[in-house]
């Protein structure tokens, strides 16, 4: 049973892992909590149920090997973290900027509100309030080891979550644009001081976060359903997850992922999959009481 609460809590942490470094550095450098942010995975998610349906004419619908989705899937994956990332940007420039220029962080958090509260509702106009499926094909699991099984799918999906957490951690450490978000957090006055373009700093991380919370969204559709509320119940364990890594941390916000992860998939058998979501809120009161820098946090 520990083997098994082992692979459904990584599976399911790389997951939250990736939608909390959007949230981590969106928060770090910009200093509010963004509560629209969970759309952005409901929203990449559902794009790509519909790019698989346009891809599907041109690249076919033929599942790889034993998956249950094939290239187009993968393809539609891509296409709609570009999308949900140009989202993201085109919701800051409509709202979040304008209020950044003249509100407080109260009215951005109330924005971020009411913003998340108008896309969920495009979502369930759009495309109704039942569960849909990338795929009807059943997954098969397949044995790892005593005790320990997995479906393919989410193997496949734990890779590429992999690869994406590892591409956006070499991004932070040794690019321009990482060098120049790094900065920015810090102290955003001193990077315009030496030549810093900020305004193209916080674009810059509004695509990132967006595009890797539609890839959170995708593979949550993909192991489970698409729902329109599936990126609001997954907003308090990415929070969890940012706050128990340390604000402004990748590395951290993919270690908090997998705790979070692991902590929920523990308290299942436990105490039930109902108190499930409780595990995530006593995770962030314990982190907010004893440690508030997280753990790869710096204490201000």
């Amino acid at each position: 049973m520990i083997g098994q609460v082992v692979v459904d809590g990584v599976t399911n942490g790389a997951m939250i892992g990736l939608g909390a470094i959007g949230l981590t550095l969106t928060y770090s450098l910009l200093r509010f909590a963004n509560f629209a942010h969970g759309e952005f995975i409901t929203w990449g998610a559902y794009l790509a149920l519909l790019l698989t349906g346009a891809l599907g004419t041109v690249l076919g619908g033929a599942p790889i090997g034993d998956l249950t989705f094939g290239w187009t899937l993968l393809a539609a994956l891509a296409l709609a973290m570009a999308l949900t990332g140009a989202l993201a940007v085109a919701l800051d420039t409509l709202l979040f900027r304008r209020l950044r220029r003249q509100g407080t962080e109260i009215a951005l958090v109330i924005a971020s509100f009411g913003a998340s509260l108008a896309l969920r509702s495009a979502v369930e106009f759009i495309f109704s309030l039942q569960p849909l499926y990338y795929s009807h094909d059943i997954a098969m699991a397949v044995r790892l080891a005593p005790g320990m099984q997995a479906t393919e799918d989410q193997l496949v999906l734990f890779g590429v979550a992999l690869v994406l957490m590892l591409g956006m951690h070499l991004l932070m450490r040794h690019t321009a644009l990482g060098r120049a978000m790094r900065a920015a957090s810090e102290n955003p006055l001193l990077a315009r001081l030496v030549g810093i373009d900020v305004a193209a700093v916080v674009r810059g991380t509004w695509y990132l976060g967006g595009a890797l919370a539609a890839a959170a969204g995708v593979f949550l559709g993909a192991t489970v359903q698409l729902r329109p509320t599936m990126g609001f119940d997954l907003l308090l364990p990415l929070f969890a997850a940012a706050v128990l890594g340390g604000i402004g941390s990748v590395p951290g916000a993919m270690a908090g992922g997998l705790i979070i992860g692991l902590a929920e998939a523990a308290a299942v058998p436990l105490a039930g999959a109902q108190y499930r979501a409780a595990v995530s809120f006593l995770v962030l009161l314990a982190v907010l009481l004893l440690r508030p820098a997280g753990l790869f946090g710096k204490a201000d």
